[in-house]
């Protein structure tokens, strides 16, 4: 394909992101214009905050790869990710490449011990786009063994297409549905320790509560049982319990109940937000 008829493909796609602007289609459609210049494996689209566990806003990962990309990924090791901690640490880049941000020694590291190598990744880069209140969102871009690691050249067209797919992303933050839904807003973020240590409580019991507050805080299963001084499998017994009791299947529809349950704080007035989130509507 001539460069000319990349470019023109580039701006309908594009076109079809920015039509698609403020809607639950924009990430799909972003995700093809990126895909039209650059083939890449398991698209996610991530909102971090630095006091909140992660969102997975969007994703195209098979069900079977689920678990390891993302449930894993959420009970602990995200704390270690090189793109987390960047964009957690004032970035400066709207593009971000894992080998450059480790230095080529992510082999060398816990997150990858621990996490990263059983994804089957062999190359990942992201898109970063900082939002008001702290949040950031990130579009991962990962390569599997089937396509190898990115090239130069694919390195050059994506970083040529930063700026304005972080800006798009940043314009689709700022729609109200979006905004309302998905983000911290400003004078929320000195609540935020409340509804940890609140969250849960009119459900659970004492020690159960105290390992859902350190899950929420990002801590995996063996730090919160050293930190509370049980058995790894006492922890285990209690995530299951947990998982019962709130009736959740995954770290990602706990994080997510979470969430939702802050636009409850103020009503609960220091109690549990989850027990006015789940009141039966009147």
């Amino acid at each position: 394909m001539t460069d000319i008829a990349q470019l023109s493909k580039w701006n309908r796609d594009l076109s079809q992101a920015i039509s698609a602007l403020g809607t639950d289609a924009f990430f799909p459609a972003l995700i093809a214009a990126i895909q039209g210049q650059v083939r890449f494996d398991y698209p996610q689209v991530w909102l971090y905050h630095k006091d909140l566990p992660p969102q997975v806003l969007y994703h195209e990962i098979p069900d079977k790869a689920l678990a390891s990309q993302v449930d894993t990924y959420l009970d602990g090791p995200y704390r270690e990710d090189p793109f987390y901690q960047t964009s957690m640490n004032q970035p400066r880049s709207k593009f971000y490449r894992l080998s450059r941000i480790t230095a080529g020694k992510l082999r060398e590291t816990q997150y990858y011990r621990d996490y990263y190598a059983d994804t089957g990744t062999v190359d990942e880069a992201i898109y970063l786009s900082r939002l008001r209140g702290c949040n950031v969102i990130n579009v991962c871009m990962m390569r599997l063994p089937r396509h190898g690691a990115f090239t130069e050249q694919d390195y050059e067209t994506l970083y040529l297409l930063a700026e304005p797919i972080s800006e798009l992303i940043k314009s689709h933050s700022e729609h109200d549905d979006f905004a309302v839904t998905h983000l911290i807003q400003p004078g929320i973020d000195h609540q935020v320790d409340l509804a940890f240590r609140t969250f849960g409580a009119s459900l659970l019991s004492p020690r159960e509560k105290d390992v859902l507050e350190l899950m929420l805080r990002g801590y995996g299963t063996d730090t919160s049982a050293d930190r509370l001084g049980i058995a790894l499998e006492t922890v285990r017994r209690h995530r299951k319990s947990i998982y019962r009791k709130l009736d959740v299947s995954s770290q990602t529809d706990l994080f997510s109940l979470f969430i939702n349950s802050l636009t409850c704080l103020g009503q609960a007035a220091g109690d549990d937000p989850l027990r006015i989130y789940m009141a039966p509507s009147q």
